[in-house]
């Protein structure tokens, strides 16, 4: 289970998301994607309007909320128009567990499954069905957030390289390590194959962004993905119709635009896909 995440919006996150849970099927694997995201954009991008098409209890809230109304999460799956990648959506319900979750603790049931632990036993009822599943976390640090970075088994941190961003991110680490940290003295268990920083919308041609990044190189060094995603008009034009470049097609822009995109995607969706390969301890 991979989580891609970011405190800060705007950093690509839904973008990376969704790029690689479709590579990541057309490579052969049945992959899961979950919107673990109020604004549910991941499911407006793989085509499921959240304020049309997702009806009450129709989102991961449905099977890691605190009430009667419960259901297992085989029954909100539903296919996307890509072969061998499955959605579970989302949309502003998702927000009812950062309400109900204080509620719960306050009230202290007993024989419940605890909050950080929850996202995880949902997933566990259907991992024998899938071979990678990939979270797309809200932009906040929540219980939300919480839950999807407890369940996760691996970590993929966008970050767009500029100071401010930069800034931003040094928060939500600090902020992440001492939350994960109270979850671990609560009984959590906390085991990431590996966690990694993509650097986004980068343009290597901007001197700034070029010294940012070696900066981030020099601190996290091979924590930082090689590859970098490159800032490109083909991904925003194919966003324009809630599309994904490997939907859009070549003939609907400039062919060096396209290409140039196409290579940086596939460069970094490949070095993501080994690193889910060593961790599976397979060449």
């Amino acid at each position: 289970m991979l989580a891609v995440t970011n405190f800060k919006g705007g950093s690509g996150k839904t973008t990376t998301t969704a790029h690689l849970a479709q590579f990541l099927a057309l490579q052969g694997y049945r992959v899961l994607a979950v919107d673990l995201d109020p604004q549910a954009s991941l499911s407006a991008l793989l085509g499921v309007l959240p304020e049309v098409d997702v009806a009450s209890n129709q989102t991961l809230y449905a099977a890691i909320r605190y009430d009667e109304e419960r259901r297992p999460l085989s029954q909100v799956i539903r296919p996307t128009y890509f072969d061998g990648l499955d959605l579970v959506p989302g949309n502003l319900e998702l927000m009812e567990f950062e309400h109900t979750t204080p509620r719960a603790l306050s009230a202290g049931a007993s024989g419940e499954t605890l909050f950080f632990a929850r996202v995880a036993a949902a997933l566990d009822e259907v991992a024998d069905n899938y071979d990678v599943v990939v979270i797309d976390c809200p932009p906040q640090l929540g219980f939300l957030t919480l839950s999807g970075l407890c369940a996760a088994t691996a970590m993929i941190i966008t970050i767009h390289p500029q100071m401010l961003d930069i800034s931003s991110m040094s928060q939500f680490l600090l902020m992440t390590r001492d939350l994960l940290g109270v979850v671990r003295d609560a009984g959590g268990e906390l085991r990431y194959d590996f966690i990694r920083y993509l650097l986004t919308r980068y343009e290597p041609q901007d001197a700034p962004q070029t010294k940012v990044a070696a900066l981030l190189r020099n601190l996290f060094d091979d924590h930082v993905l090689t590859n970098p995603m490159l800032k490109s008009a083909a991904i925003s034009d194919a966003g324009l119709t809630k599309q994904t470049l490997y939907e859009i097609g070549r003939e609907n822009m400039t062919r060096s635009t396209y290409d140039r995109a196409m290579e940086s995607l596939e460069a970094v969706n490949s070095e993501i896909e080994a690193l889910i390969k060593q961790a599976w301890g397979r060449a």
